[in-house]
Order: structure tokens, then sequence, then C-alpha cells
């Protein structure tokens, strides 16, 4: 059974053909090393809110980081679910729920699920800036996957459920932006999904059955020019033959070396 996250969901949406290159081609994607940095600090901050959560000491952690410690403080002191917890409702870090969804396995991870009586919350961390568009986030499935499964798979009603993420980097101090959710956006979300896994199963058995690729997203659309797969799909390639040319020293110019 092949499982799905909202980043394949949000690559998938985004285009089918690069959904394609990176999980059933295996294609990985260059990171550059800056990109690695991002991530690697992304999860030592992920793992000391996980080790908070539960009650295990941090110190080591944030004695090797002191930007670590100040982004942790910060949060704590900003996040009134972190400082002044609920003391009769039900917690977990990286919790985990899953959801089988048209032959798929949808799943999702909290980074904090806070439960009480009559409602539940979402909590994720961000370790980038606050966006400027609200609406972009609250588009994404990140946002609406984790609320849709959480309705699915709980007592909660829709209008019982909410999401928050919180921006640990924000200045001066971190951020949040919190969704709110209604049984209509619950009815789109499914909506949405159905459409999207059933055209997932209609490439992906065109892929196996007959080795079709799957569609490409619109050149139009500019989402091909940051792409690593922009020269596989032959997008932007005549433009990157070209430029490639201007990188190379012109032969006359170099100096002799002397041996």
């Amino acid at each position: 059974m092949t499982r799905l996250s909202q980043g394949q969901l949000n690559v998938l949406e985004t285009c089918p053909r690069k959904f394609q290159h990176i999980y059933f081609d295996q294609l990985g994607t260059p990171v550059s090393p800056e990109q690695q940095e991002r991530l690697t600090w992304g999860s030592r901050f992920h793992l000391l809110m996980q080790q908070r959560e539960l009650g295990l000491p941090v110190t080591s952690l944030v004695e090797e980081d002191t930007q670590l410690d100040y982004w942790l403080t910060g949060l704590v002191n900003a996040a009134p679910e972190l400082s002044h917890p609920e003391p009769e409702s039900f917690r977990e870090a990286e919790h985990c729920r899953t959801l089988y969804f048209q032959g798929y396995l949808l799943t999702v991870i909290y980074d904090l699920l806070i439960a009480g009586e009559d409602s539940a919350q979402i909590l994720d961390w961000k370790t980038y800036p606050q966006p400027k568009n609200r609406d972009w986030l609250a588009q994404d499935w990140q946002t609406r996957l984790y609320l849709y499964i959480l309705a699915e798979t709980s007592d909660y009603w829709p209008e019982q459920i909410s999401m928050s993420y919180w921006f640990v980097k924000s200045q001066p101090s971190a951020q949040s932006l919190k969704f709110t959710y209604n049984s209509a956006q619950h009815q789109k979300t499914r909506e949405d999904l159905t459409q999207l896994l059933t055209r997932l199963a209609g490439w992906l058995q065109g892929y196996q059955d007959q080795g079709l690729a799957f569609p490409q997203v619109a050149a139009s659309l500019g989402r091909c020019r940051d792409c690593t797969f922009a020269v596989r799909c032959e997008r932007y390639g005549n433009r990157l033959s070209n430029d490639s040319t201007e990188l190379l020293p012109n032969l006359a110019d170099i100096q002799e070396v002397s041996l």
C-alpha cells in the first residue's frame, strides 16, 4: 500500500512529472549546503521540542547551540499552549495518524497535538520566518490534510478542530497563524483529495503498464525555472545551453603557465 504525506501531495499537485521523477524514478534532487544547514537545524529544533514535551532534559542540546536556546525561550514565552498548558488535556509530540483513502494510506505527523473535551488543536513548528501570504498556507496540503485526517479519525466535529503554525524565527518574537475548520472545508478537502488521487491512479496505471510519463505542468505557469528537472523535462533547455557558454573563458585569454 502506497503511503502519501502532505509533502507528496504538494509535489503531485504542483507538477505530476516532478512527482514521478522523485517518487517512482527515484531521482534525487541536489541540496545546497545552505539548505542542508537549515534542514539540520530544523531537525534539531523539532527534537528539542519533542524532548521538552516528554519531560526529558534538554540542557545538553541547548548548551551546544546558543541560538537553539534563544529561539526555544522565545517560543515558550510567546505560545500559551507551552507556557500555560491545560492540565486535563491530552498532549503528544510527534503524534502520527493514518487514514486509508482510495487505496492509499494518508499519513500525518503532528509536531504537537492537544486534545481536550470539546476541542482539539494541532501545533506545528516552523523554523523559517512567517510568510506574508496567509492564503498560500491555507491552501497548502499540510494545513488541509492535517485538519482533514484529525476530523476523520476522531470524534471531534470539524468546527472543534484548529491548527496553529508557530514561526520560531519571526522578529521581534515568535508569531503564529491559526486556522479554524468547518464542515464546508472538510467536504471540499474530501472532494479535492478524491479528484487528485483518482488522477494519480490513472497516471500510475499508464506509467506501470505502458511506460507513459506523468503529465507536465504548463510551462506558462513558470514553475519549471527553478526546478532541478527542467533540463530533463526539456524546459528552458535552450536557455541553459546558451547561458552555459558564457561561463567558459575564451582560450585566447588564458595565460600560459610556465613549467
